[in-house]
């Protein structure tokens, strides 16, 4: 008689719970708002093998040691290929900004920079032509 009653008590408490985990199903569910700011120290995409395909970093402060040339905090946002080079690099110091396109092979490139107080461009050719623009 009395593990009658438990059974019955039991199978009715799981009623009662399947009929609640029905009901919340039904109930249409938002997604939170999305935050008005993503804030990282640094950001990488990755392609479907997990390779960095494309990066925002801060790089900090250092000295280069053979020639003891001091590098100021950069930012830096590169897009990369396919096979790990970077194509295109965007960045940025308390010195100024530079841009970067790297063509089929490093010896083909175009380089911006605004430095200090110069500006400069510089094209390369896979033939080994360079120019190079000042105002």
């Amino acid at each position: 008689m009395k593990n009658t009653r438990l059974l019955t008590i039991l199978t009715l408490l799981n009623c009662l719970l399947l009929t609640l985990q029905a009901t919340r199903a039904l109930i249409p569910v938002h997604a939170a708002d999305p935050p008005a700011v993503l804030r990282a120290r640094s950001l990488e995409i990755v392609d479907e093998r997990g390779r960095v395909r494309a990066s925002i970093k801060l790089h900090p402060s250092q000295v280069f040691a053979p020639t003891g040339k001091r590098y100021p905090e950069t930012v830096m946002f590169r897009l990369i290929d396919a096979n790990g080079r970077p194509e295109v690099k965007l960045g940025a110091s308390e010195q100024g900004g530079g841009l970067s396109l790297i063509g089929e092979n490093d010896a083909t490139q175009l380089l911006l920079e605004a430095e200090h107080s110069s500006v400069t461009l510089k094209m390369k050719s896979k033939d080994g032509k360079e120019r190079l623009f000042q105002p």
